[in-house]
């Protein structure tokens, strides 16, 4: 009776179908197993991970909290020298030449070309209407401001592009479809928080400064009226020099002290200086070179810090 027992107990599962076995893991009838877990066995897994998951994204808020409790929204943590950006500003230009060749810095139009000189008169529009009371959010920040008398706290000196810019206002298409003058184009200096100028006088100009920019500096500190960081182009060789013709400086011969130091003030307005090519030669390249100058800045025409190159090209 026993030996019955036990061959009973030992007889072999009946043999199954691959169907038949998939359609008995996915439930098991018999042992009210769902893909071969019972429902507790499916519980204690869910719950295991959900507090895991929790516990893991708990931890990770904390570390996130923690980390923007050292960050602030006004003001970079590294500054200056500290900061990947330096503490040596570098000059940029626009118009700029369009996306499909980003790396050139070639301004080259043809004065007669109607649409040819729009595309250069539209990049300047939309560049500039940033500078306008409509398009600023916060021009409530803004106010006027004489020259080298800083903004009330929490308040930003206003750019005007008015009748001082002369030719290079929107009015005039900034000069670009002249058929005999040279265009208008603008520089800006690139914003560094904090940064405040070592402004030149007459007894600290620099050995390669332009003379012409001497003299001016000296007649300015005479009227009080030096403290600017100071700009000047010219043609990068002997031959660009005789092709680029007058040069004038609009509206100032540089960027004034009360824009000074960017403190990420809402409603701020980097200041512009706009280089006006009076008669530059037409159908030849000429080499540009731009400077900043400031005791605190140094140029280097390999990296282009303080300074910015471009080509003008007039058809």
């Amino acid at each position: 009776m026993s030996d019955k027992k036990g061959e009973q107990m030992y007889t072999r599962p009946p043999k199954l179908s691959g169907w038949d076995s998939f359609k008995i893991f996915l439930w098991n009838s018999e042992t009210s197993q769902f893909l071969g877990r019972t429902g507790s066995s499916w519980g204690k897994i869910l719950l295991f991970y959900l507090i895991f998951y929790a516990v893991l994204i708990g931890f990770f808020s904390a570390m996130l909290a923690v980390f923007y409790q050292t960050l602030d929204d006004r003001q970079p943590k590294w500054k200056m020298d500290a900061s990947l950006i330096g503490s040596n500003p570098g000059l940029g230009f626009r118009p700029m030449p369009p996306d499909s060749n980003v790396e050139s810095t070639l301004v080259w139009y043809k004065a007669s070309d109607k649409g040819n000189v729009q595309f250069w008169q539209h990049q300047l529009d939309d560049f500039l209407s940033t500078y306008e009371k409509e398009n600023n959010p916060n021009y409530n920040n803004v106010e006027p401001c004489q020259p080298h008398v800083k903004p009330s706290k929490g308040k930003v000196c206003d750019v005007k592009l008015d009748a001082e810019w002369q030719k290079c206002v929107k009015e005039n298409g900034y000069n670009y479809d002249s058929s005999e003058g040279g265009p208008c184009i603008f520089l800006k200096l690139n914003k560094i928080f904090g940064w405040e100028p070592d402004y030149y006088n007459s007894t600290t100009v620099p050995e390669n400064m332009p003379k012409y920019l001497k003299d001016e500096i000296a007649e300015a500190e005479i009227r009080n009226d030096h403290k600017y960081v100071w700009v000047s182009c010219q043609g990068e060789n002997p031959a660009d020099i005789e092709n680029i013709g007058p040069i004038h400086y609009l509206p100032k011969w540089g960027f004034s002290s009360e824009y000074f130091p960017f403190e990420n003030v809402d409603g701020y307005l980097s200041p512009l200086v706009a280089i006006y090519f009076e008669k530059p030669r037409r159908g030849v390249l000429i080499n540009i070179e731009c400077k900043a100058w400031a005791r605190n800045i140094i140029h280097d025409r390999a990296d282009r810090r303080g300074s910015v190159h471009f080509e003008l090209m007039i058809d």
